[in-house]
């Protein structure tokens, strides 16, 4: 893969993580771009992890225990250290009276707590949903790929999307929506595997299936109705069936940005996507991501001293806790993130050692990896793993 569409993937991270400080800084009940966001934040981190797996099981000297070590190794420097002292900060001050709770994030069961309660309770941890939700999805996802015979990749993919699909159909039966409709796993597993069986197509061919050509715009204009739709009030089987809508609708559109964005945009949204400063902000969506509630809680606690309006939706707000919601990013990234980033070459998916072997072994290797993976193409064993 292209350093440029490396940088294109960057940038969609930075629309991803926009669109979410949009919802929570400046837009009025009813926005869906934050969940939008999120939803493409899974749709990347689906298909960014599986493309690395599916690169270390293709590599000449691969084994499935060295590899699901590093993996999870590097998920840890890349995610705990930063998570854990926003964490340890909460629970130092007890910002908005998190002290309670806070075992239920630092176990990545935040999903599960807000289920439970069925109200955003703190609400300064509410964005850690979806970070439990990834790490669930990482616990188990690796133990697929690596493990899992390589012609049922795609139909365990397809499997797993089918089981969520599957799942919304449940909640007529429960009266009531919950919060537990929106985030209990199977709820956005859908996202999360439809960007992983991006990643196994793309080991075959480029080319993409001739219904997601004919599928692609009628799905768009219809996501974008039923998006529309959820803001206006309506009876629970309509609300439920909105819902159904919202969530599956725009997966494939998502699915089909983040493919093109692989494989390297062309035009004036390809060069906006590169523009330093989106990649750079992509660079640092998690530590954005992660600490931006954080932030809005502090500045709403300045008010008194600050001299535009952060206690109220709205420019203001978006303007002072967008910027220093950046500056908190970056030197989270800078001094903390980055550094930890590259230990991350002494847990590499392949060892170099085993891939020094006899031509003879070397060749008989690549024979029998070339018969196990059929049309499959080779890439980079190795590449960091960027996602949030």
């Amino acid at each position: 893969m292209s350093l440029a569409r490396d940088r294109q993937l960057d940038g969609l991270r930075t629309v991803a993580v926009s669109m979410v400080l949009y919802h929570h800084f400046f837009a009025v009940d009813g926005s869906v771009l934050g969940h939008l966001g999120v939803r493409l934040f899974f749709v990347l981190s689906g298909f960014l992890i599986t493309r690395l797996l599916l690169d270390a099981r293709f590599s000449v000297g691969y084994q499935s225990g060295a590899a699901l070590k590093a993996f999870y190794i590097r998920r840890a420097l890349r995610i705990f250290p930063p998570y854990f002292a926003m964490l340890g900060f909460i629970w130092f001050v007890n910002l908005e009276g998190a002290r309670g709770s806070i075992k239920w994030h630092a176990l990545y069961l935040s999903n599960v707590w807000y289920a439970l309660r069925n109200e955003w309770t703190p609400w300064v941890l509410c964005h850690t949903w979806s970070l439990s939700i990834e790490e669930q999805f990482y616990i188990a996802w690796p133990l697929v790929i690596l493990l899992a015979p390589r012609r049922l990749m795609a139909p365990i993919c397809v499997a797993v999307i089918a089981f969520s699909l599957t799942y919304r159909f449940y909640w007529p039966f429960t009266g009531t929506p919950s919060l537990a409709r929106d985030l209990l796993p199977p709820a956005s597993v859908d996202a999360l595997v439809a960007g992983a069986l991006l990643a196994v197509h793309r080991r075959r061919t480029e080319c993409w299936p001739a219904w997601i050509g004919l599928s692609v715009v009628p799905l768009t204009a219809a996501a974008a109705i039923v998006l529309w739709l959820k803001s206006v009030p309506m009876a629970p089987v309509g609300e439920w069936l909105t819902w159904i809508g919202a969530e599956v609708l725009p997966v494939i559109p998502l699915v089909v940005l983040v493919g093109c964005c692989s494989s390297g945009v062309r035009g004036a949204f390809g060069r906006f996507l590169e523009r330093p400063s989106m990649t750079a902000v992509g660079r640092m969506s998690y530590g954005v991501y992660l600490f931006h509630p954080v932030v809005l809680s502090l500045i709403v606690k300045a008010q008194p001293w600050i001299p535009v309006n952060v206690s109220e939706q709205g420019p203001g707000r978006f303007v002072i806790a967008t910027t220093a919601t950046l500056m908190l990013a970056s030197i989270s990234w800078l001094a903390f993130e980055k550094p930890l980033n590259q230990l991350k070459r002494y847990f590499p998916y392949v060892s170099s050692a085993r891939t020094h072997v006899s031509p003879s072994m070397r060749r008989s290797q690549a024979d029998e990896r070339e018969r196990d993976a059929s049309a499959y193409r080779p890439s980079y064993a190795n590449r960091d793993e960027r996602g949030s």
